[in-house]
């Protein structure tokens, strides 16, 4: 028995003081017994390098190169990214990819490189391999952007899973983004990340890590190009990042190096090179089109953990009515469930739930359901008692029901990595769906389960199906809310077939966006708090993931007046505008926090609700390409560094640049402006870009500026769709795309293109390819006196 862990049992009982902190010692100390009976020890240990090149097989795309203890698996893809695959580990199976795995490029091939090496030349990357089995990518004119020494393997010499290393190189200059939600980014800093989704178990801030969602996947972003590396293993490891330094040391750069360590899984990568747009139009191309939500949910979403009653949404929702706010959903937190037991509602506080749903509909608000996966172990619970019969949930290497803790008590979970269980699961929603709700927000889905002390959550020995090749916890733990998205996903769609399906998640993986977005999770109630959530949304688009938001305000405690007014202005150029709090936090009404916070906040929701058709056009466009909705400066222009730098602003689309105030007391602050001219969409003011500008920031607004040229759909006075079109610079032209969508349903709205232009001293703005002017109002701006 370790003495540490045996007091904390002890303090964990004592400060509950009720049956669910014993539950939590007994299910620590269970989780502890299963993964030392069940896990095997690792003992000698037997490290392991690829050796030299002893043979070479040609293949369409790639080929095959043998080495003396090892082999590696090359190819080029048709759409241009690039595989490879140590110990024969081919693209499939894997949890990221969508559908089958694209094909080779029939024009690159395998050819003798210099010094006896190899190499693959193709139309936008040629990658090098040593003869002792270093990769290096490089650019069409040769300039190298990665170079990953050759891989280490540690095998138990009695058998079993090996672990791996592997070290890469990036040039001195290169920026590390990514690696999935990381409160600390977007960029990077030097340190070791963590990939093994958490529950931190309380309201985190930027020094947390790691959190609810990790990705082994960087996005780097350098001088000579940017690329994206993901290397497609599920398992438990670390990443370690060092940035580089130009000039160091006797005037020689210093590379940037990545090095990855994990405990098991496929040795393989993917890499993408090119601009950023076009790095990420062919991850969504592997990985998958993100899922379009319904109109509905890009507007403005209230949430609490508390609200406790039919009444209290009935008078959350007249108090917005009241004073005239947009709303557009209200979402309900385990309080609604009986006894937090999933697919239950509280006949009690919520006797006409149904009723409810219907009514707030009529005004063109919906309800959205929170939906845990710990299903309640106990006869007589419906959820369980089907489970049971469809032998739905994880178990151990013996075969017993592995059980844990969360919010219903003693609890099992389902295997979503079995095809048989996500179909069952997704059946469950029709109880949700029959209750009026139109959405549903999946939490502790790391999985979390309470423990006193160890991880919270399942023990690694727990045994889980992966699709029938059967594996364990280690491997599943990242994939397995992942894998309840798509029971959840697939299921509704089964369900409701006319409507599309809003889910978003807390935790997931590297292909989550094809179901849905996610949120912050629990976010700390503090300034650092709302910096971190801005680093959240920019990081997990670089990912492929572009729908998602924080916690407007805080999970924790109460904000102040102007947190709060600073944390909802963001929010409402964020594609997940949410507010929500815990159950012990202060109120996260508008009217909450006075008067004049009031005023101001009802400017940005009723912004929000006038830049509505924007969203849904950066919606479609995310959907077609993979470009997310909030972007970082640098995006159009990766080799400006100061914008490589700069993470306290981001790009809205194309069109606009959003500054949010993430200090206390600021009512001015710096914006660094990208190339072109630059209009203040309230005074109209010009600026010029490339350079840095000084913005007034008061208590009213947050600066928000618009390109030059730029054409936006907004939502008219009357509801209808306008064109607020921001005057070119002489001499030059511009344009936006403008996506009409009913709202719902899986008709493909038609993208229209508009070009805006001078013709002498006239603007025109069209239709692209000389089809006429646009069928709606047009409201130019940024003209001043002419």
């Amino acid at each position: 028995m370790n003495g540490r862990d045996l007091v904390r049992s002890i303090k964990t009982v004592g400060s509950a003081g009720a049956a669910q902190g014993l539950r939590t010692v007994r299910a620590a100390w269970r989780t502890r017994r299963a993964d030392a009976s069940a896990l095997p020890s690792r003992g000698a240990e037997r490290a392991r390098v690829p050796g030299s090149v002893q043979e070479v097989e040609t293949a369409p795309g790639g080929g095959i190169i043998r080495f003396s203890r090892s082999e590696l698996r090359i190819m080029v893809a048709v759409n241009g990214a690039v595989f490879w695959g140590w110990d024969g580990a081919s693209p499939e199976p894997s949890y990221a990819l969508a559908g089958r795995c694209p094909e080779p490029d029939p024009r690159a091939f395998l050819e003798p490189d210099k010094e006896g090496g190899w190499r693959v030349v193709a139309e936008r990357v040629t990658v090098a391999v040593s003869r002792h089995g270093a990769v290096e990518v490089r650019t069409p004119g040769g300039v190298t952007l990665r170079r990953d020494l050759p891989p280490r393997w540690w095998e138990p010499v009695g058998g079993g899973t090996a672990r791996w290393m592997q070290r890469s190189e990036v040039a001195a200059d290169a920026r590390f983004f990514g690696l999935g939600g990381r409160a600390s980014g977007p960029r990077l800093r030097d340190g070791t990340y963590r990939m093994w989704n958490t529950d931190p178990g309380h309201a985190f801030g930027p020094g947390d890590d790691p959190l609810y969602i990790t990705m082994p996947v960087q996005l780097v972003v350098a001088d000579a190009a940017t690329h994206l590396v993901f290397r497609d293993t599920s398992w438990v490891g670390t990443v370690t990042l060092r940035e580089g330094e130009e000039g160091a040391g006797s005037g020689h750069d210093r590379a940037g190096t990545s090095e990855l360590r994990m405990e098991g899984g496929p040795l393989r990568c993917w890499v993408v090179v090119g601009t950023p747009a076009r790095v990420l139009l062919v991850w969504a191309s592997l990985t998958g089109a993100p899922a379009l939500p319904p109109t509905w949910a890009l507007g403005h979403h209230h949430a609490r953990w508390g609200f406790g009653s039919e009444q209290e949404i009935r008078r959350i929702v007249s108090g917005y009515q009241e004073r005239e706010l947009p709303l557009d959903a209200v979402h309900l937190d385990i309080d609604h469930y009986d006894e937090h037991q999933v697919f239950t509602v509280d006949q009690e506080r919520f006797p006409k739930l149904a009723l409810l749903a219907k009514e707030l509909r009529q005004d063109g608000i919906r309800l959205v359901s929170i939906v845990d996966p710990a299903v309640k172990a106990a006869e007589g619970n419906a959820v369980y008692d089907s489970g049971m019969a469809e032998d739905a949930f994880v178990r151990d290497a013996a075969g017993r029901l592995v059980r844990g803790v969360v919010w219903p008590g003693e609890a099992v979970f389902p295997d979503f990595t079995h095809a048989r269980v996500r179909e069952w699961w997704g059946r469950l929603y029709e109880e949700r769906l029959a209750q009026g709700f139109s959405g549903f927000w999946h939490d502790m889905n790391e999985p979390t389960s309470f423990a006193a002390f160890g991880e919270p959550t399942l023990p690694r020995s727990a045994r889980h199906a992966l699709e029938g090749r059967g594996g364990d916890h280690r491997e599943a733990h990242n994939v397995y809310a992942l894998c309840m998205a798509r029971a959840g996903y697939e299921g509704v769609r089964e369900l409701a077939p006319e409507e599309r399906p809003f889910i978003f998640s807390r935790s997931g993986w590297v292909g989550m966006q094809r179901y849905g977005g996610t949120w912050s999770g629990d976010v700390a109630t503090g300034w650092p708090g709302l910096r971190a959530s801005l680093s959240l949304v920019l990081g997990l688009g670089l990912c492929g993931v572009p729908y998602s938001g924080p916690d407007v305000g805080g999970f924790d405690g109460r904000p102040s007046p102007e947190l709060y007014l600073r944390w909802f202005q963001l929010g409402a150029y964020l594609p997940l505008f949410r507010t929500h709090a815990s159950l012990r936090a202060g109120r996260r009404e508008p009217w909450e926090f006075g008067a004049e916070v009031l005023e101001h906040a009802r400017v940005a929701l009723v912004e929000r609700r006038r830049l509505l058709p924007y969203f849904v056009t950066l919606a479609h466009l995310a959907r077609r390409t993979g470009a997310p909705y909030v972007r970082p400066l640098w995006w159009s222009a990766p080799e400006d560094r100061a914008l490589r730098d700069c993470e306290d602003a981001f790009l809205l689309g194309d069109c606009l640049l959003v500054a949010p105030v993430l200090d206390p007391g600021a009512v001015r602050r710096a914006v660094q402006l990208p190339r072109g001219r630059w209009y203040d969409t309230v005074t109209e003011q010009m600026y010029e870009g490339p350079g840095q500008v000084f913005l007034d920031a008061p208590l009213s607004r947050i600066p928000v500026l618009a390109r030059a040229g730029a054409v936006v759909p907004v939502r008219g006075d009357d509801g209808g769709l306008e064109l607020d079109v921001w005057a070119p610079a002489p001499g030059r032209t511009g344009g936006g795309v403008v996506v009409r969508d009913a709202g719902d349903g899986w008709d493909e709205p038609e993208l229209e293109r508009y070009v805006t232009r001078w013709s002498g001293q006239r603007l025109v703005v069209e239709r692209e390819g000389g089809s006429g002017e646009p069928p709606y109002p047009v409201r130019v701006r940024g003209l001043g006196k002419r």
